[in-house]
Parts: structure tokens; sequence; C-alpha cells
């Protein structure tokens, strides 16, 4: 096959033929060539329009980064001074066009695989009637363009696009006031920090109401427990009680190595135009201010250089914020492949499996060591291929034989608290009836009584006795106000 004329550039990798005519080879056969420009044509425009962003948005919806991709990105990035947002058709059929001059090179045979957010036989509910342009009947809110979408949240178009970052000027504004979102590290006792990226009063509210109008209405995979309705941290160790052993393994980065590309993946699947897809990505991603990244202490630990170094990579691309509403239920559905593939991994080898945000829990009958390591090499590979990472310091086999816990609740018999925990919370009441509660408030919560409540609720839903207990002990506490206890 040969060739055209308007083919890119550089592209033409030539073999000659027993005859001396030129003959080119292409990469991949046609259909996948199509199937991957339309893939990374939505991607390239939902991210940052430089080399880096476009490559590693376009890569963010593949399993692998394919050995063309930079060459790719230097190339519509020349012919292209800003994303074709409003020509992802053309940009499409040039992407096509590029693959198609090259040919099959070393590693480039298979085509990587597009991740898709659920399974293409997905049935739809019986009865219901597919929307002209969706592939599910999901009764999300109806959004036809950008200017119905900024109709609904009551905003003008250049209000829109500010919030929606379109010109990604989060990334270099100094002044915080011109910035959609606060920032602060949080410490951990291991790793590296947390980043916590909380979108202003305005962007949340809208953030919201996207959560209440779309994603609440997406269902994730049945593994998922995490910022789920009706599921919960309690309904995630249910799954695992009473089993031989219990193997945790934990996703690294979990939010923030969820590009851009990938929300807009989920937005197209559920059936909005590229336009407005590429806006909902605007506002549900983010990307950190260099100012900022800056003022994040550096790790003296040699072993987290590499960590810290990746990290600021994925802050400083389109990825989820951790602290936006919205993020938690798009982590879930960017995960959904991960789910599918993992349950059924799990199902082969008669285990059971659920995930709770980044935390990946199986159990079953206890294995022999050598299968351990091998499920575990299965499951990394897994994670890899759909886009996630697995934190190898943070895996963990607990047997029957020692106290098994799942998110912090013990499993060996039935769901219940750890004793250590019970005992600290019913230290703290005693010492409040006795003291006096401010005496206990060591952290300056605004509101302790909430907090104290909050936390013996947690107890009583594992163990009702117990809770009944620091009930009663809470009724003891003199507050001061009694219209202020229940």
């Amino acid at each position: 096959m040969c060739i055209r004329s308007e083919a890119p550039p550089g592209t033409r990798d030539e073999e000659q033929s027993g005859r001396g005519a030129a003959i080119i080879r292409p990469v991949y056969d046609s259909l996948h060539r199509t199937a991957l420009a339309n893939e990374l044509a939505a991607a390239f425009v939902a991210g940052p329009w430089t080399v880096d962003g476009v490559a590693e948005s376009g890569a963010g919806r593949l399993d692998r980064w394919p050995g063309w991709m930079t060459a790719l990105a230097l190339y519509v990035v020349a012919v292209y001074r800003s994303a074709p947002t409003d020509r992802p058709g053309e940009l499409a059929g040039r992407i096509e066009r590029f693959l198609a001059g090259r040919t099959a090179g070393a590693g480039e045979s298979e085509p990587p695989r597009i991740l898709a957010l659920v399974p293409a036989d997905r049935p739809r509910r019986p009865g219901s009637h597919e929307r002209p342009g969706r592939r599910y009947d999901w009764p999300v809110a109806e959004i036809d363009s950008v200017d119905e979408l900024a109709e609904r949240l009551e905003l003008s178009p250049g209000q829109l696009a500010w919030l929606a970052d379109v010109r990604g000027l989060e990334r270099t504004v100094a002044d915080e006031k011109l910035r959609n979102y606060r920032y602060r590290a949080v410490a951990r006792r291991t790793g590296l920090p947390r980043v916590i990226e909380a979108p202003k009063a305005r962007l949340k509210e809208i953030q919201r109401w996207l959560l209440r109008e779309i994603l609440d209405h997406v269902p994730p995979h049945d593994a998922a427990h995490g910022f789920t309705r009706g599921r919960s941290v309690v309904s995630h160790a249910q799954l695992h009680t009473g089993r031989g052993a219990v193997l945790h393994l934990d996703l690294k980065d979990f939010f923030t190595s969820i590009s851009a590309g990938r929300i807009y993946g989920i937005f197209r699947t559920v059936g909005y135009a590229p336009a407005v897809a590429h806006v909902l990505t605007g506002l549900t991603t983010n990307i950190i201010p260099l100012t900022v990244w800056s003022l994040i202490p550096r790790t003296g630990d040699s072993r987290l250089i590499q960590s810290q170094f990746w990290l600021g990579r994925q802050l400083a691309t389109p990825h989820l914020p951790q602290g936006a509403p919205t993020s938690p239920a798009l982590a879930n559905l960017a995960a959904f492949g991960l789910d599918r593939r993992l349950a059924g991994l799990a199902a082969s080898s008669s285990l059971g499996y659920s995930r709770y945000a980044d935390d990946l829990t199986f159990s079953g009958p206890i294995r022999r060591r050598d299968r351990t390591a091998r499920f575990q090499e299965l499951v990394m590979t897994i994670a890899r291929e759909e886009g996630f990472t697995l934190n190898r310091d943070k895996s963990a086999v607990r047997t029957a034989g020692g106290r098994q816990t799942v998110c912090g609740v013990v499993v060996n018999v039935r769901p219940n608290v750890t004793r250590a925990e019970y005992d600290r919370l019913k230290a703290i009441l005693h010492n409040a009836t006795v003291r006096g509660p401010e005496s206990q408030n060591r952290d300056q919560l605004a509101d302790l009584q909430a907090h104290l409540r909050g936390r013996i609720a947690w107890i009583a839903s594992l163990n009702p006795p117990r809770g009944a207990r620091l009930r009663r002990q809470f009724a003891q506490i003199d507050w001061g106000d009694p219209e202020l206890v229940d």
C-alpha cells in the first residue's frame, strides 16, 4: 500500500521490494487506525496544547505508551497553533494518515488497547430506549451545546470558560485571587505529602451540580464500594469476613494518576458532544500552579525522590483534583475497566474482590506463597494496563491466625472495630466527663460534640453493644448548655 502525498512528512519508513519499488507496510490495520485516531483526537483537545501535554493526554487513554506517540504529538502541535476543539474530525483524519504513514516497528505489531469506561456489550435496562447519539440510557442531564451548559449553570460564556480554565491559566497565575482552587499539603507519616486541591465556592457549587445531575446516574462497577450510594467501608469489609487469608494492595496516587484525557472519554461515553465533554472535563480537572508546587517540602528520603518527581509531573498536567466533589465518582468510573478485570481474575482463582477508593482487597482460602506472589504480579500487570500503578510498599497478606483488617475494620469473624480504637474513644469520653470536654479538644475542632458523635456512630454501626456503652458515657459529659446535648 502506497502513501498518498498528503501524509505527514518524515513518517515514511520505506522497504525496498524485489522489484525496487517503495512499498509501505502501515502500522496496524485500517480499523484499528481509525479507532485510535478518533480516541486520540478527543484526548488531545481535552488536555494542554503542548507537545508533552498532548502526548500524555493521548497515552492516558491507552494501555501503554506507543513508540510513535511523541512524534505524533510533535506533528499535531506543529500543524495546529491551538487545540482544534471545533474540528475533531479533521484532527482525527490527520492522526489516521500519520499512523498510515508509519511502518510496523519492533513492538508495534499489536495496537495499544483503548481504555474504555464500560464494556461495549453492557445491556440497557429492559424496556428502555436509547437516546440518539448515546450508547446508554442513563438519566443524565441533557446538554447539547456549550451555550446550553452555560445557561444551565447560570453563567456567561466567559465565566464558564474561566471556571473550566480552557486556557490553562491555573498553572501560571501567581495571584491566589485569580485561581479556581486553594491548595494545601497534608503531611503523612510515611511517603510523600498529600496535596489537597479544594475548589473555591462557585466552582464547588458547579461540581456538586455535575455530580448530582450527571455522575450520580452513571453506575460504577459492583466491586466499587467507596463514594457509592448504598455501599460503604462496612459493605467493603463484609465481603472479606471469615476468610482464610486477606490480601491488601494499594493504588499509587489514585486521583492524580487519572488524566484529563480519561475524564474526557468518560463524558463522551456518557453521550456528550466533543465540545461539551471538553468543557465538562475542564470543570472537573485541574493543574497545580508552579508556585504552589515549589512550596511543597521536598523529601529527604532518597527512595522517594523519583516518586516525588512523578507526582510533580502528574500535578503539572490536567488530572482529577483531590478535594473536588466530582473526583471520587469520576475516579470510580475511570477504574471501571480495572474493577471488571480484577473481579474476573479473582473469580477465576476462587477469591473475592472489592475496592474502596485506592484500596484493593482480595480474600479467600490460604494460598501458597509462590501462588500469592504470582497473583500479585498478575494484579500489577492488569493495573498497569488500565493506567494505574500499585504501591509495592503497601501490599500485605493477613491470615486468620492473626488480626485481619479491611480499611480499619476487623474481619476475622464479623466486621468489628479494633479494641485499641474503642479504648481510645472510651478514654476520651471519660476524661471529658471528669475534666471537661475542652481538655480533650487537642486538635481545636470547631464542633467537638459532632466529632465525638460521629466516632460513636461509626463504632455503633460495627458493634452496637459497644456503641450503646459509649453513648451512655457521652450523655454524662457536661457541655455547659443542656440544650446542645440530644
